[in-house]
C-alpha cells in the first residue's frame, strides 16, 4: 500500500508539473516577481551585496543571543529548545557562512553552522548511533549541502542531492527570516533537516511542487530499512501564501513496523501593505495546524488500542502569529503562540541532561545524561506558548530583536532553579544518591538577538 501511495504521488506530481503554463505560456523563474519579504520563515531582503556574482553568490549569517530565564537555572542550561542554549549568558547561537553556485545547469549550495546550534540540533538525531562512524560530528558544521542540476522548464525544475532543510513547521532554520525568535512547539519539535533527494518542480509563478525521497525525520542515516517519502506543495501570491509538508517513514529506532505520518499546513495572509508609510507599513498574520500519528509495533495512532494493539500515539498542533511593521518596515512587533500535545511523547524534545548516555531502542528520544525523560507508549504531554517581541531593522543586513517568552507544560519539563546537571551546576560534581534534575511547569524569558546577514 505504502508503494502504490508513493508512485500515485510521484505521478500526479510529475503530470502537473509537465502540464502547459497557462498563466504565461513561457518559461520564468520561480515565483517570479512575488514579494516574499514579509513571510514568516523568508528572506527578508529584496537584493543581495553580492547579487551581480556570476557564478557564485556567497552568504553570511551570525545570531547571537543573550537570554534571562526567570527560573534561575543554576547551571544556566536551557531545556526543550533548538533555538537557545544557555540562559544569562551571552552566546555565539550560529555562524554560517557558504553560498550558491550556478554552472550551466549545475547548482550547489553549501552552508556551514558553527556555534551553539551545531551542538544543539544534532543532539535531537538518534539516526547516528546505528551502527559504525559519527554522524552526528561528520554533518554537525554542515546546515545545507547538496548538489544538482537546474532544467529550463516550466518556471524551472531543480533535482537536487544531499543535506537540505526541512519545511516542516513553517518557520525558517535561519533565526533572521523567522517572525518570533524562540519557536513555537509546532516548529522546535519537528524537522529542521533533511538527508536525500529533492525535486522542484515549479509549475508557474504561483505553484511549485516538491517530492522527497529521504534518510528519515530529521535524520543522517535510516532507523530501519524504509527510507522516508513525502513532499511540499506551495502556492502564492504578493499576498498570500498556502503550504502543505507530507510525511511517512519508519523513524522508531528498532521497530520497523511502526509507521509515523506528519502533515504539516500554514497559511500566510498579508492583509496591509502600505511601504512608504511612516506609520504602520505592513501588517500580516500566519497560521499552521499539524497532525500526525505512529501506528504499528505497540502503539495505535488516535485510538488507545488493547494489549497488542498498544495506546494512542499521535500529534496535534497549532502556531498562529500577527506581525505588524512600522517606519517603513524598520519597525515591528509581533504576537502569537501555539499549543502542542504529543501522546507517547515521539517527537518531545528530550529535556537535556535528562537522558541516558546510550540511545535506548524502546525510548529513541534520549541522548546524553543521567535521568532518563520518559517516552514511553501512553506518556501524555501537552504544552502551549505565548511570546512577543520588537525588531528594529536599521538595513537588510541588521536585526536588534527583544522578545519574552513563556512556556507551560502538563509534566514538569523546563529547568527549575536547580538545574538539570548536578547540585553545583558543573559536570565534574560528584552526584548525590538522593539528586535529580530539578524540572518544573511553567518558564519565562527574555531573549535578546542581534541577526546580521549578508
Amino acid at each position: 500500500m505504502r508503494t502504490q501511495l508513493l508512485i500515485a504521488f510521484l505521478f500526479t506530481s510529475m503530470v502537473t508539473a509537465f502540464a502547459q503554463d497557462d498563466s504565461t505560456g513561457q518559461v520564468g523563474e520561480p515565483f517570479e516577481g512575488i514579494d516574499q519579504t514579509w513571510h514568516n520563515g523568508s528572506d527578508r531582503r529584496d537584493s543581495s551585496l553580492f547579487n551581480d556574482m556570476k557564478y557564485f553568490t556567497p552568504s553570511i549569517m551570525m545570531d547571537v543571543n543573550y537570554t534571562y530565564s526567570l527560573n534561575h537555572p543554576i547551571d544556566n542550561t536551557v531545556v526543550g529548545s533548538t533555538s537557545l542554549a544557555r540562559n544569562n549568558e551571552l552566546q555565539m547561537q550560529a555562524l554560517h557562512f557558504g553560498g550558491d553556485f550556478n554552472y550551466e545547469g549545475a547548482r550547489a549550495r553549501i552552508m556551514t553552522q558553527f556555534g551553539m546550534r551545531s551542538m544543539v540540533v544534532p543532539r535531537n538525531d538518534n539516526s547516528a548511533y546505528r551502527g559504525q562512524y559519527q554522524l552526528a560530528d561528520v554533518y554537525r558544521y554542515l546546515s545545507e549541502a547538496y548538489a544538482g542540476y537546474y532544467f529550463n522548464i516550466m518556471h524551472g525544475i531543480n533535482i537536487d542531492f544531499g543535506l537540505f532543510l526541512s519545511y516542516i513547521g513553517l518557520n525558517s532554520y535561519y533565526q533572521s527570516e523567522n517572525w518570533e525568535y524562540q519557536a513555537s512547539f509546532t516548529s522546535d519539535n519537528t524537522p529542521w533537516f533533511f538527508n536525500g533527494v529533492r525535486i522542484q518542480i515549479f509549475v508557474n509563478r504561483n505553484l511549485k511542487i516538491e517530492p522527497w525521497i529521504i534518510n528519515g525525520w530529521q535524520s543522517y542515516g535510516k532507523f530501519n530499512s524504509m527510507p522516508g517519502f513525502g513532499g511540499n506543495i506551495t502556492w502564492m501570491s504578493d499576498n498570500l501564501k498556502l503550504l502543505t509538508n507530507d510525511y511517512i517513514g519508519t523513524d522508531a529506532s528498532g521497530v520497523p513496523d511502526r509507521i509515523r505520518f506528519h502533515s504539516d499546513n500554514s497559511v500566510l495572509l498579508r492583509y496591509y501593505n502600505q511601504p512608504d508609510s511612516k506609520g504602520v507599513s505592513r501588517m500580516a498574520f500566519s497560521f499552521t495546524a499539524d497532525v500526525g500519528f505512529e501506528q504499528g509495533g505497540g502503539v495505535n495512532g488516535f485510538v488507545d488500542g488493547d494489549s497488542l494493539e498498544g495506546p494512542a500515539q499521535y500529534f496535534t498542533s497549532v502556531m498562529i502569529y500577527n506581525r505588524v511593521w512600522f517606519a517603513k518596515n524598520k519597525i515591528a512587533w509581533t504576537i502569537g503562540g501555539g499549543y502542542m500535545k504529543n501522546p507517547g511523547r515521539y517527537l518531545v524534545l528530550a529535556p537535556t541532561g535528562q537522558a541516558s548516555p546510550l540511545p535506548n531502542p524502546a525510548n529513541p528520544t534520549e541522548t546524553e545524561g543521567a535521568f532518563p525523560f520518559s517516552a514511553n507508549p501512553g506518556d501524555q504531554f501537552e504544552a502551549w506558548d505565548a511570546s512577543t517581541n520588537v525588531s528594529w531593522m536599521p538595513n537588510q543586513m541588521l536585526e536588534f530583536r527583544l522578545e519574552f517568552v513563556h512556556r507551560e507544560a502538563s509534566v514538569p519539563y523546563f529547568a527549575g532553579a536547580g538545574g538539570v546537571t548536578s547540585p553545583t551546576g558543573y559536570r565534574w560534581t560528584t552526584l548525590p544518591s538522593d539528586w535529580r534534575p530539578d524540572l518544573v511547569k511553567i518558564e519565562n524569558r527574555f531573549i535578546f538577538a542581534l541577526l546580521f546577514r549578508i
